[in-house]
């Protein structure tokens, strides 16, 4: 997933918002980058917010 996906996950913060949080030290690491930008996987992203913004967490 990319940077957009990320943001909803996040329950739609902005894109510069959402590109701060990606660059945390605690964030997970990109699982790759591409020409496009950087991509994680959805179970990284997920497992972070349920750590560290459970509030925002969901079950999919």
């Amino acid at each position: 997933m990319g940077i957009a996906e990320i943001r909803e996950m996040l329950g739609g913060v902005s894109r510069a918002r959402a590109s701060v949080i990606a660059s945390r030290r605690d964030f997970p690491p990109p699982y790759q980058v591409l020409k496009m930008g950087q991509i994680w996987r959805k179970s990284d992203v997920a497992a972070w917010i349920a750590k560290n913004r459970p509030d925002l967490a969901t079950d999919s």
